[in-house]
C-alpha cells in the first residue's frame, strides 16, 4: 500500500468541542499561553500550570472523536496511513487510528522534571506528586521553548510519503510547519482548513472546508487513484 502521511492540528480537535491554542484574544482557555505553556511558567506558578493541564485532561471525557478522525482510521483499509498531530488528545486513537506521532505530547501521559520516562495519566496531577527519585510530576507536554523530540522520526516518515494531507493547521508553528517542506517534489499536497494560509497551486489542492467534510472529500480522492 501506498504511504499517506497526515499532519493534523488544533482545527480537526475543535469540532469535537476542545478549545485551540490561539483563540481570537491570544488567550487558551482565558489564560495567556505563556503562563501556562512554559517551562518558565511552570518555575512560576507550578499548581496553576498542573491546574490547568488537569482541566483540558478532564474536558477530554467529555468529548468523542468527529468524522474527520473516523475518516483518517477507516483509510488505513487502503493505505499505509501515519499521523502527525501537533494535538495533544488521544482523540486519534479512540477513533482508531494505529499510527500515530504527538508532537507536543499527550495529555495522558506525564514525565517527571528530572527524567524523560514517560507515565500513563488519567487522573489529576497534583503538586508534591513525586516520581521515584523525589522530582515533581509534569504534563508529558512539549511547551514553547522546549525541544520537540518527535520530530526527526516525522521527518523521516514525511519523506516517505506517497500523498501529503494536511488538516486543521495554520502551518504557523515551527518546527511543526516545516514537515511539508520534506516531501518528495512529486507528492501531492492536500490542504483542509476552513481558512486556509495558502491557495491552491501546482500539486497542493486547498479545500477551504471544515476537517470533518473535507477530509472525506480528500479521502474519496484518494481512494479513486488507487
Amino acid at each position: 500500500m501506498k504511504n499517506l502521511v497526515v499532519l493534523t492540528g488544533a482545527g480537526i480537535s475543535a469540532e469535537s468541542g476542545i478549545a485551540t491554542f490561539r483563540d481570537a484574544d491570544g488567550l487558551w482557555e482565558g489564560h495567556d499561553v505563556m503562563e501556562v505553556a512554559t517551562p518558565e511558567g511552570f518555575r512560576k506558578n507550578p499548581a496553576l500550570v498542573l491546574d490547568f493541564y488537569n482541566q483540558r485532561r478532564a474536558q477530554l471525557n467529555t468529548v468523542e472523536p468527529n468524522a474527520a478522525h473516523h475518516t483518517l482510521a477507516a483509510l488505513e483499509k487502503h493505505f499505509n496511513v501515519r499521523i502527525i498531530t501537533q494535538n495533544v488528545d488521544d482523540l486519534h486513537e479512540r477513533a482508531g487510528s494505529s499510527n500515530i506521532i504527538h508532537l507536543h505530547g499527550e495529555l495522558r501521559k506525564m514525565r517527571s522534571v528530572l527524567n524523560d520516562d514517560i507515565l500513563p495519566c488519567d487522573g489529576d496531577i497534583k503538586l508534591g506528586e513525586l516520581c521515584s527519585r523525589g522530582g515533581q510530576l509534569r504534563p508529558h507536554i512539549v511547551w514553547f521553548g522546549e525541544d520537540v523530540p518527535a520530530m526527526e522520526p516525522a521527518i523521516d516518515i514525511t519523506s516517505q510519503a506517497d500523498y501529503l494531507l494536511i488538516v486543521g493547521t495554520s502551518l504557523q508553528v515551527y518546527p511543526a510547519a516545516g514537515l511539508k517542506d520534506f516531501v518528495a517534489p512529486h507528492v501531492p499536497i492536500y490542504f483542509v482548513d476552513p481558512r486556509p494560509s495558502l491557495a491552491s497551486h501546482g500539486r497542493l489542492t486547498v479545500i477551504a472546508e471544515n476537517a470533518s467534510t473535507g477530509v472525506e472529500k480528500v479521502a474519496r480522492i484518494l481512494i479513486n487513484t488507487i
